[in-house]
Parts: C-alpha cells; sequence; structure tokens
C-alpha cells in the first residue's frame, strides 16, 4: 500500500473534501459545499482525512449529541452539535473512486475510533445503505434498525458502536 497519512482537516482540504463528496454519492445524499466546510471549522477533532502522494483521498467528518436522533436532517448542518456531548454521529465516510478498493475506507474508520476513543467518547453513530450493514459490522458497529431517513431519497440503516 502507498503512503499515507491521516490527519484533521484544515480549511485548505474544504475544496478537495466536496469535490471527493459530489463524485462519490449518488444523488443528493452529497453534503453540499456549506456543511463541509461548516463542519470542518465548526467540530475540525470530528473530521479526519486521508491522504496519499496525490492529495486528500478520502475523510471522515461526524459532530456529537447528548441525544441522537439519526433522522434529524438539521443535525447535519450541526444543529445541536456541542463537542463535549459523549455520542458521536458520523455524517460522511467517503474514499474518492481513483482510490476504492485500496483499503483507504478501513484505515480512516480505524483511525477514527481510536480517536473519539482518545476524546472519552462513549457511542458512534452512523447511517448506512443495507450494502454496507456487513462492512460496519467488522468493524464493532451494531445494526439498530431501518431509518425513519430517507435524505437523498434513499433507504438507510443505523447502527451503532459502543466504546
Amino acid at each position: 500500500m502507498e503512503q499515507t497519512v491521516i490527519r484533521t482537516v484544515s480549511e485548505n482540504d474544504v475544496d478537495r473534501c466536496y469535490e471527493i463528496e459530489t463524485v462519490s454519492y449518488e444523488g443528493d445524499e452529497a453534503a453540499t459545499k456549506e456543511k463541509i466546510a461548516k463542519r470542518s471549522r465548526v467540530y475540525p477533532q470530528g473530521f479526519i482525512v486521508l491522504e496519499n502522494e496525490n492529495g486528500v483521498a478520502g475523510f471522515i467528518n461526524s459532530g456529537c449529541a447528548h441525544d441522537v436522533v439519526m433522522s434529524d436532517e438539521e443535525f447535519k448542518q450541526l444543529v445541536g452539535h456541542d463537542p463535549d456531548a459523549p455520542n458521536v454521529v458520523i455524517m460522511s465516510v467517503v474514499v474518492h473512486p481513483d482510490y476504492q478498493g485500496k483499503g483507504y475506507a478501513g484505515l480512516l474508520m480505524t483511525a477514527f475510533i481510536e480517536h473519539m476513543k482518545g476524546l472519552g467518547k462513549q457511542t458512534i453513530h452512523l447511517m448506512c445503505k443495507e450494502r454496507h450493514v456487513g462492512l460496519y459490522e467488522k468493524f464493532g458497529f451494531g445494526y439498530v434498525k431501518q431509518s425513519e431517513s430517507d435524505h437523498g431519497g434513499m433507504s438507510w440503516h443505523e447502527m451503532v458502536m459502543v466504546l
């Protein structure tokens, strides 16, 4: 595997992260550039990027809440976010299509989980498509339920990991 670095997002990464988000997600499920910029500015501790020799190849971003409601669309704009809250909500786990299949998502997820443990968080929540449920189970996430969210006009499944 090529050399990679995982680090906290910087404001210089926003354009590239938006580009990755838009080419990787279907339909209306991609976050806007404004949402990505806000997530990087408001909670950089919960926004990590994976860089290879060509630049940023993927990222994970998140917010924190005391009470997690996965179908809350406003939370994707960090409405209700509290950096001191014990529960992390992942909003994007994404690797540019040119770099998929290289193990980058696994590197990102492993680093993210360890980082959240280091911050003293108690749980990590996410929503994914049905085809990704097994992948997240391999990392230790448990299946919760089919989500009430229809974000992007799609069906989602809620998962949680207790740290």
